[in-house]
């Protein structure tokens, strides 16, 4: 297997974060085995993030950080949120504000 050099998103993470993240990994990342999903654990938390129930997501934000959430957010590849989520995170990671600032629009997939 080819090596995989690690984002500046992963290599910023905390080992009880990406202990969290393996452990939610084999529910939100179903297909794969949970050490296969944590080659791109962004991944991992942006489909916590889309999809997690409520006692998972606080459990990933609590470990993580809103500054890595916001990070996963910002740097999101086309579909891995759905519209409720892209603009419940927006809010509650202070990156739109009500009136003020608008939520961006979401990512859209780029064909040649």
């Amino acid at each position: 297997m080819e090596a995989i050099e690690p984002t500046r998103l992963e290599t910023r993470l905390t080992a009880d974060t990406r202990d969290c993240l393996q452990t939610l990994a084999a529910r939100y990342i179903w297909w794969k085995t949970p050490e296969e999903a944590m080659l791109y654990p962004d991944r991992v938390a942006a489909q916590v993030m889309n999809l997690g129930d409520w006692d998972d997501v606080i459990a990933l934000a609590e470990v993580a950080g809103d500054d890595y959430l916001r990070e996963v957010l910002i740097n999101s590849e086309a579909g891995q949120f759905n519209p409720r989520s892209w603009h419940y995170w927006h809010y509650r990671l202070g990156l739109a504000e009500f009136g003020r600032v608008p939520v961006p629009p979401m990512p859209v997939r780029k064909t040649a």
